[in-house]
């Protein structure tokens, strides 16, 4: 396999001008803001307001993500295909939760006797962040103590976000839910509740309260968390995202913000706002990527690309803000981001770990079929380190198609090693 391929599509020459994409990124078009091309593209913001239930957020950790859609109008809608899939994964039991996400049709705001107010059992605490969508809040749980994060959308706000011609922004909220549903792995954050009260506007998601999210900017020496803190978070990192294509579900939106960590260090992967599920091996897509400056180069073109592919991209972006506190490819403007995307070789210092500019040239590689697999990946010298191969996860719905191919043989589990880890 070759590793920083970067001839390839004929990028190695710098072009006079790249095609302008197909995709449209909220409308900011060539003249969008360095500022707006680390953060995904919006289709509309509204101001904020002091009630948090009139703020709007997209994401767990207050940034907003991308509700924009690709020209769809020659296949299939991918929203329609993603609900077709997981809506029949959980009708089968093909979910590979142990306990099934709480569903709650009724809303009781109150406060407690301190005045402080509430949803049903979950005292507030404090704003965490807030955005275009939702706003995310630090929720207590009156009965056991435990902190969450409460996302809270209006439902009226969201129908009226066009995404696509046939779509609109609750088309993405109902979609992560139901992606939500059915994953559980230690390295993506998990969902505990949904609230949807049909008599009011309210709709909110009970998240597991992770407490930190690691940001690149003046994280260590030079911007950089160092190569032992970096090879653990990408460890965590390739475990998580490997899980979910596994399961068939591309992320688009691996970046530095969407990942939080745990007090023991542990990554969790966050924020499934525009993840797309697909059938087999068909992980052909057309929507925009979820933030331009983590946009891989096939993207760019404004063509259907593979989504997998597309993820190990910004696997690489993430690694590289890691090791050196920055992003590789950024111009001032979002035409200008793409150019360098598509075109500029990726420039690294003379004295970087062998090793590790191996793994960086193998994941941003211009070329998807030459870009380096997770699985290559899982299995690379520097990922490895001292610590070994990847932790094994077998999950429960493989565990249980394990159990019933078992059952199905005439052999009892039991003499099989019994239930095995989760």
């Amino acid at each position: 396999m070759e590793m920083g391929c970067f001839g390839c599509f004929g990028f190695s020459r710098r072009h006079k001008a790249i095609a302008r994409p197909r995709f449209r990124w909220g409308g900011f078009a060539g003249g969008m803001s360095r500022e707006k091309l680390l953060r995904p593209g919006i289709v509309e913001e509204e101001e904020e307001e002091e009630d948090e239930d009139e703020d709007n957020d997209r994401l767990y950790n207050g940034e907003s993500t991308s509700m924009t859609q690709g020209d769809d109008s020659d296949m299939p809608s991918t929203a329609k295909r993603s609900e077709e899939v997981l809506s029949f994964k959980i009708k089968n039991g093909l979910i590979c939760r142990q306990f099934q996400v709480k569903e709650t049709c009724k809303l009781v705001r109150s406060e407690d006797e301190n005045g402080n107010k509430m949803i049903n059992e979950y005292v507030r605490e404090c704003k965490i962040g807030s955005g275009s969508y939702a706003k995310v809040v630090l929720y207590r749980s009156s009965i056991d103590g435990i902190n969450y994060a409460i996302k809270a959308f209006h439902k009226s706000h969201l129908l009226k976000q066009r995404v696509a011609p046939s779509e609109t922004a609750m088309t993405d909220v109902l979609r992560e839910v139901l992606i939500m549903k059915i994953v559980s792995h230690p390295n993506i954050v998990n969902l505990i509740e949904v609230i949807d009260d049909p008599d009011t506007d309210h709709f909110y998601m009970v998240l597991e309260y992770v407490e930190e999210k690691w940001d690149h900017e003046g994280a260590g020496p030079q911007g950089g968390l160092g190569e032992a803190t970096a090879r653990k978070y990408l460890r965590d990192i390739v475990s998580g995202l490997m899980y979910l294509h596994s399961h068939n579900i591309v992320h688009m939106d691996i970046k530095p913000q969407n990942l939080l960590v745990t007090r023991n260090g542990t990554v969790k992967i966050a924020d499934f706002s525009v993840s797309q599920v697909f059938e087999g091996d068909n992980d052909e897509l057309r929507r925009s990527p979820g933030t331009p400056v983590i946009t891989a180069p096939e993207c760019c073109l404004g063509i259907s690309y593979r989504g997998k592919a597309a993820d190990t991209w910004a696997v690489g972006i993430t690694l590289h803000c890691m090791i050196m506190g920055s992003f590789p490819f950024i111009g001032e403007t979002l035409q200008d981001t793409y150019d360098k995307i598509v075109n500029d070789p990726l420039n690294l210092p003379d004295n970087i770990n062998p090793q590790l500019r191996n793994l960086l040239e193998g994941l941003l590689c211009k070329d998807p079929k030459q870009r380096m697999t997770l699985e290559v990946v899982a299995e690379h010298p520097w990922v490895l380190g001292e610590d070994g191969p990847l932790p094994e996860f077998l999950c429960w719905c493989n565990q249980n198609g394990l159990q019933r191919d078992l059952l199905a043989n005439g052999v009892d589990e039991k003499t099989n090693g019994g239930e095995g880890e989760f």
